[in-house]
C-alpha cells in the first residue's frame, strides 16, 4: 500500500478543467447538504474540500471525487439531532468525534483489506436503503421548499406537511418552484455547458436578492470565512457507545458508496482501481473533516462521471475540486450568505430523486416476492425507525434467506442409496454398480457434490444414521466442508465405531482432508478406510462381509432383501 495516489502531469489540463467542473457541480450540492445536516452549510464546504483533497490524494481511484453525499449527510443529520439533544454542552463535539472515528475505522478496514468483502452487501438491502434516503431528503425538504424550518425526523416532518401547504410562504415557494423548473429543465446541451444545480443557486439567490431584498425568506445568512478552527476528539467511556454505532455505520456506508463509486469510475476509464487503498484515502479524508469540522464525504458518482466527461483522470482532478472550494470558502462568503433555504431545498429534492431506485422498486415484485418484502422492508426501515436497525435487520433476513436457499441446494446434492437403482442421481461406473447389487443392501453410499456447510449437518447426520452395515462416505466432488459438518461426520463415525459398523470415507482431498485430520478422523478409523475411489471402497466392503468381488453370481434388484430405513 502506498500513502500518495498516482499523481502525474501528464494529464494536467484535463485534470485542471474536470477538476473546476466538479467544484462547481459540488458548490451547491455542498451547500445543501451542510443545511440538510443541522451542522450549517460551511460545515458541508469543509466536508467537500477535506474528504476531496486528501481522498484524491491518498486513495486508490485516481479520477474520483470526493465529497459529503445523500445518504451520509442522513445519517449526519441523525447523528447531529440525537448526540446534541442528548448532550447538549459536548453533542457537536461528539458528532465531528463520530465523523474521526468513521475514519479511522475505513483506514483500519483497508489495512486488513476488507474492500473485497463491503461491497457483498445484498443488492435487495442498498436498494431499500438508499431508496430510504431518498424518500427521507424528499420528506424532509418539502417544509424548506415552501418557507417553513425544516424538521429533524420523518414522522415531524409529515406531521408539519399540512400546516406548510397551508401556509406557505409566498417568495420562498416561488423560488423554490423555479429551482425545481431549473434543474429538471435545464438538461441536454444546457446542462453541458453549466451543471443545473449550480443555474438554479445562481439564478434563484440573484432574483430573491434583486427582486425580492427586502423580504424575509429564510437565508443561509453569515457563514464563516477562513481556516476552520480544530475539533478535538471528545472521547468519553461513558459516551463513546453512542457515538460508535453511527461511526460504524459511516464507516460502512462510506465505504460501499465509494467502492461502487469507484467501479463507475473503472467502467468509463478503463481501469482498475486498488479498494484498499481507495478506503486509506477516504478514511484519512473523514479524519481530518472531522478534525476540521466538515461533514463526511465517501465517492460521489455524479461528480466523479462529470470530472471524468471534462478531462479528469488522476488524483489532481480531485485534489483541485478541493482547493476551488477553499478558495470559494476564502472569498466569496457574502453571495453565499444569500442564498436562501428554499433554493437549497429544490436543488436536494432532485437529489432524493436521483437517489431512489425507481427500476429496481418497479421490477423487484416481479422477480421475487421474497426480495421485494427485503427492499421494501428495508426502505420502510430507514424512514421510519432507524438507519442502522434497516441495515442491520435487512442484512440478516437477506442472508437469512439466502443461506435458505443454498442449503437446499445442497442438502438435494447429498445422495444416498443401498441399490444402484435407488436413485439414478447418483453417479457410478458399471463395475461399481455390480459391486453394489453384491453388497444386497447390506452396504450404504452416500454421495455429495459441492460445498457442505453447515445447513447439511442435519441432512448428513439423518443419512449416515440409516441401517447398515457397511457406509461409504464419498466426498470426491466436496471441494469444501464446514466445521458444523465436520463435526457432525466426526460423530457419527464415533458412533458407528461403537456400534461395530465399518466406515470407508471416499476421496477426502484439500481443504476437505485438512479440516477432517483436524477433527481426528485419521484417529478414529484405521489408514485403511481411507480409499481414492468407490470402487476400492465397495471391493473392500464386499471382503468383509465374505462376498467375492468376482462372484459370477449377480442377484437382480428385485431379489435383494434391503434393511428397513430409518
Amino acid at each position: 500500500m502506498r500513502l500518495i495516489n498516482r499523481l502525474q502531469l501528464g494529464n494536467l489540463r484535463g485534470d485542471l478543467f474536470g477538476g473546476l467542473t466538479a467544484a462547481i457541480v459540488a458548490l451547491p450540492l455542498a451547500l445543501a447538504f451542510g443545511v440538510a445536516s443541522g451542522a450549517g452549510a460551511i460545515a458541508g464546504l469543509y466536508g467537500s474540500i477535506f474528504t476531496g483533497f486528501f481522498a484524491a490524494l491518498c486513495g486508490g481511484t485516481p479520477s474520483q471525487v470526493t465529497g459529503p453525499t445523500g445518504p451520509m449527510t442522513v445519517v449526519m443529520a441523525t447523528v447531529f439531532t440525537k448526540l446534541i439533544a442528548e448532550n447538549p454542552e459536548n453533542g457537536l463535539t461528539m458528532a465531528f468525534t463520530a465523523v474521526m472515528l468513521s475514519g479511522a475505522l475505513q483506514i483500519l478496514f483497508g489495512v486488513l483489506r476488507l474492500g473485497q468483502f463491503i461491497t457483498l452487501m445484498p443488492y435487495t438491502v442498498i436498494s431499500g436503503f438508499m431508496s430510504g434516503i431518498g424518500a427521507i431528503i424528499i420528506t424532509l425538504q418539502l417544509a424548506p421548499l415552501l418557507g417553513h424550518p425544516a424538521q429533524s425526523k420523518v414522522i415531524a416532518g409529515l406531521q408539519h406537511l399540512p400546516e406548510a401547504l397551508a401556509a406557505p410562504h409566498p417568495v420562498a415557494t416561488g423560488l423554490g418552484l423555479l429551482t425545481l423548473a431549473i434543474v429538471f429543465g435545464w438538461s441536454g446541451k444546457l446542462a453541458k455547458m453549466a451543471p443545473s444545480p449550480l443555474v438554479a443557486l445562481i439564478v434563484c439567490t440573484i432574483v430573491s436578492a434583486l427582486v425580492f431584498p427586502n423580504s424575509d425568506v429564510p437565508r443561509i445568512g453569515e457563514i464563516p470565512q477562513g481556516f476552520p478552527q480544530l475539533q478535538w476528539p471528545h472521547l468519553n467511556l461513558a459516551e463513546i457507545q453512542d457515538i460508535a454505532g453511527y461511526s460504524l455505520m459511516l464507516a460502512i456506508l462510506g465505504a460501499i458508496d465509494s467502492l461502487l463509486t469507484s467501479l463507475v469510475a473503472d467502467n468509463i476509464t478503463h481501469t482498475q482501481h486498488d479498494s484498499e487503498q481507495e478506503l486509506i484515502g477516504q478514511g484519512i479524508g473523514n479524519l481530518l473533516s472531522g478534525l476540521f469540522g466538515g461533514l463526511p464525504g465517501a465517492g460521489a458518482t455524479m461528480r466523479t462521471v462529470i470530472n471524468v466527461q471534462a478531462g479528469g483522470r488522476t488524483p489532481l482532478s480531485g485534489m483541485f475540486h478541493a482547493l476551488v472550494l477553499l478558495c470559494i470558502v476564502l472569498w466569496t462568503g457574502d453571495f453565499t450568505a444569500q442564498i436562501p433555504h428554499a433554493v437549497l431545498a429544490g436543488i436536494l429534492i432532485k437529489v432524493g430523486i436521483r437517489i431512489i431506485d425507481w427500476s429496481f422498486l418497479w421490477r423487484v415484485c416481479q422477480v421475487s416476492m421474497r426480495a421485494a418484502l427485503v427492499t421494501y422492508g428495508v426502505l420502510l426501515l430507514t424512514v421510519f425507525v432507524d438507519l442502522i436497525t434497516a441495515v442491520i435487520v435487512g442484512a440478516f433476513i437477506a442472508n437469512m434467506l439466502t443461506i435458505h436457499r443454498l442449503t437446499s441446494i445442497q442438502v438435494e446434492q447429498v445422495r444416498t442409496i443401498s441399490h444402484p437403482d435407488e436413485d439414478p442421481k447418483v453417479v457410478l461406473t458399471e463395475e461399481e454398480r455390480l459391486l453394489m447389487y453384491r453388497g444386497q443392501g447390506r452396504i450404504v453410499l452416500i454421495q455429495m457434490s459441492g460445498p457442505m456447510s453447515y445447513g447439511t449437518a442435519r441432512t448428513i447426520a439423518y443419512q449416515m444414521g440409516r441401517d447398515y452395515d457397511i457406509l461409504i462416505l464419498d466426498l470426491n466432488n466436496v471441494p469444501l466442508i464446514g466445521v458444523t459438518a465436520s463435526l457432525t461426520v466426526e460423530t457419527e463415525i464415533k458412533t458407528a465405531r461403537r456400534q461395530r459398523r465399518e466406515i470407508f470415507i471416499v476421496g477426502a482431498k484439500g481443504q476437505v482432508k485438512e479440516r477432517l485430520r483436524r477433527f481426528q478422523v485419521h484417529n478414529i478409523l484405521p489408514a485403511g478406510n481411507f480409499l481414492p475411489s468407490c470402487y476400492a471402497a465397495l471391493s473392500a466392503a464386499l471382503t468383509i462381509l465374505n462376498i467375492g468381488a468376482s462372484e459370477s453370481v449377480l442377484l437382480a434388484p428385485s431379489q435383494v432383501s434391503y434393511p428397513e430405513r430409518r
